[in-house]
């Protein structure tokens, strides 16, 4: 449930009332926002006396929240949400560039590319050290030396740093090397590695499950949330359809419904959900225009040696070119890279 205070309704007031529901056994959350307040419940309803509670000074209306995912939803916080990641900021009025290879292959690799990605655009460098991959007899990653690749190259260009991690264990490394932690499509309803997460207090990039319905998505972002991280932000990237031109089908709907539901920011990656190079640029246009408040692109110093999804990285030249091409979009949209 949702508790909307009346325009400028007193410190005093509000504080009654958490107090009050607090002692009901209600976990609050608040949101105060330039003229109205908004107090979110958590707990068991039968607890509390509703008609009490409707006539508590500077109240105007109690507003029942049907969905499962409460901390996530928009009723509980109408104000869209601003992650800090390291020296940048993911949403609302930011397009947020993410960029790099789809996993660490070297020192040398990842400062070349941070190097060449900044200088396109990006705020934040992408690469994977923990890589879950459909075969066992894939490259699995480099672990921890790639993280520490990741931190060099950051410490040198000054973009922040995201990757994915898949266990305790990688939790507790990267926490030690990135700005931001990302779950990825697998492991999207991994409830133990989501709460992991949540305890670090990093921002976490929460990728969609392969076929998980956005409810099922948001219930993912509030294992993380309830844990007390409230820095979530989610990405689309593709879901698994009967179609097969493409790696996946992009869910671009999926941008203004979850604007409409949720105050998290949203992230679309182009490069997964496709696994085609030429078709990164358009989509990510689309993105943009349905209001994602950034982008998640796969870049390679050399796509056709890379150890890991190289048909859908980009050249830098490539990479230079479509943020270019999206800047328009972004201005559009009235959002600033």
């Amino acid at each position: 449930m949702v508790i909307v205070m009346k325009p400028g309704a007193s410190d005093a007031s509000i504080k009654h009332v958490i107090d009050y529901v607090t002692e009901n056994g209600f976990q609050t959350h608040l949101s105060k926002g330039t003229e109205t307040t908004i107090i979110g419940l958590i707990g068991d309803k039968s607890k509390l006396n509703y008609d009490n509670l409707k006539i508590f000074e500077g109240v105007d209306k109690l507003v029942q929240v049907t969905e499962s995912y409460k901390l996530a939803n928009k009723k509980f916080h109408p104000k869209p949400s601003k992650i800090k990641v390291g020296n940048t900021y993911i949403g609302p009025d930011n397009l947020t560039i993410m960029a790099g290879p789809c996993a660490v292959e070297n020192e040398d690799q990842m400062m070349i590319v941070a190097e060449a990605v900044k200088k396109a655009g990006a705020t934040i460098i992408r690469g994977g050290a923990y890589k879950p991959r459909t075969s066992p007899y894939s490259f699995q990653g480099l672990g921890e030396e790639g993280l520490k690749y990741m931190k060099e190259a950051s410490e040198a260009t000054g973009l922040a740093t995201i990757s994915e991690v898949i266990s305790l264990e990688s939790v507790n490394a990267a926490a030690k090397y990135v700005d931001m932690l990302q779950i990825g499509a697998r492991n999207m309803q991994n409830f133990y590695l989501l709460k992991e997460v949540g305890r670090t207090g990093l921002p976490v990039l929460l990728k969609r499950g392969l076929s998980s319905t956005i409810d099922e998505w948001l219930n993912a972002a509030e294992y993380i949330i309830s844990e007390g991280n409230p820095n979530v932000v989610l990405c689309e990237r593709g879901i698994r359809t009967f179609e097969t031109a493409t790696r996946n089908t992009l869910d671009i709907s999926a941008v203004p419904v979850l604007k409409e539901r949720t105050h998290l920011p949203v992230v679309v990656d182009p490069s997964h959900a496709t696994g085609v190079r030429s078709y990164v640029t358009p989509l990510a246009k689309s993105a943009i225009a349905a209001g994602a408040d950034g982008l998640m692109i796969e870049v390679h110093n050399d796509p056709a040696k890379a150890l890991s999804d190289g048909a859908q990285s980009l050249t830098f030249e490539q990479f230079e070119n479509l943020t270019k091409e999206i800047r328009p979009y972004a201005e559009l949209s009235k959002r600033t890279f």
